[in-house]
């Protein structure tokens, strides 16, 4: 059987809430990307390193649908979207590194049966 692989779409801020959207294959990777300034380039140049939002999703195509539809919405419904999971603006990466589970496992979906995201909020 193969192995099941999932895609994130997701969401970082700055202290000051500039947002930068991507979508990634290891999130947990690419948030340390960012965090550590591995590229130069716009999340290095305006220190954005806080995770706020992210999906799950099983297919490929699916995740890069949805980051084009986040992308090209206006910061207004950008910012709606993160405040209805993460009012707080709570940086969802933050336990990962003090050795918490990180997205793998979080999310109760069967990626192959179903594309659709499955959503992670701070409060959880």
């Amino acid at each position: 059987m193969p192995m099941l692989k999932n895609y994130y779409v997701y969401i970082m801020a700055s202290k000051s809430r500039t947002l930068y959207t991507g979508v990634t294959s290891n999130l947990e990777r690419r948030v340390l990307q960012h965090r550590g300034k591995v590229f130069p380039g716009f999340t290095a140049r305006y220190n954005i390193n806080r995770l706020v939002h992210y999906e799950v999703f099983g297919e490929i195509v699916a995740a890069i649908a949805r980051e084009k539809q986040i992308k090209s919405w206006g910061r207004a419904k950008k910012i709606a979207l993160i405040e209805s999971l993460n009012r707080d603006w709570k940086d969802l990466s933050a336990a990962w590194y003090g050795g918490s589970a990180g997205p793998r496992g979080a999310s109760a979906r069967t990626p192959e049966l179903d594309s659709s995201p499955s959503l992670r909020s701070g409060s959880e």
